[in-house]
């Protein structure tokens, strides 16, 4: 059985290090990309089962890259974990100000988890997430 894929798009090395190692050993394949640009190249290319992503990096950041994932017809129904500095509350205010002004509004990830992520918190959403 093919291992389920994990687009991992974070500016942090540290960050994107972690991820890749606890999802490797939770048995799913990791791809990694440093910013949002990168990311959404890898998300056309690989069509992960999953994506983690920050929101703050340099470049085409998170934010745009999200929204670029959910308008994808491709890639609007890949679940997504947002893993950000950015409390939960603030994201959530920022998708509803984007959704006013949007003819068809963007779904909401998935999952919200604050930095720094709690292994096992992010282990059981993953799994509950990619089971469904």
């Amino acid at each position: 059985m093919k291992k389920k894929s994990i687009l991992i798009v974070d500016d942090e090395v540290d960050i994107r290090i972690f991820l890749s190692t606890l999802t490797k050993v939770n048995g799913y394949d990791p791809v990694l990309a440093k910013n949002g640009k990168e990311g959404m190249l890898k998300a056309q290319e690989v069509k992960p089962d999953l994506v983690i992503m920050d929101i703050m990096m340099p470049g085409e950041g998170g934010i745009q890259m999200y929204q670029h994932i959910r308008t994808d017809p491709n890639l609007k129904d890949t679940p997504i974990i947002m893993l950000s500095a950015i409390a939960k509350k603030t994201f959530y205010h920022y998708l509803r100000m984007m959704n006013f002004t949007m003819e068809d509004a963007i779904m909401s990830p998935n999952a919200y988890i604050e930095k720094p992520p709690d292994a096992e918190e992010l282990t059981q959403m993953i799994q509950s997430i990619l089971k469904n």
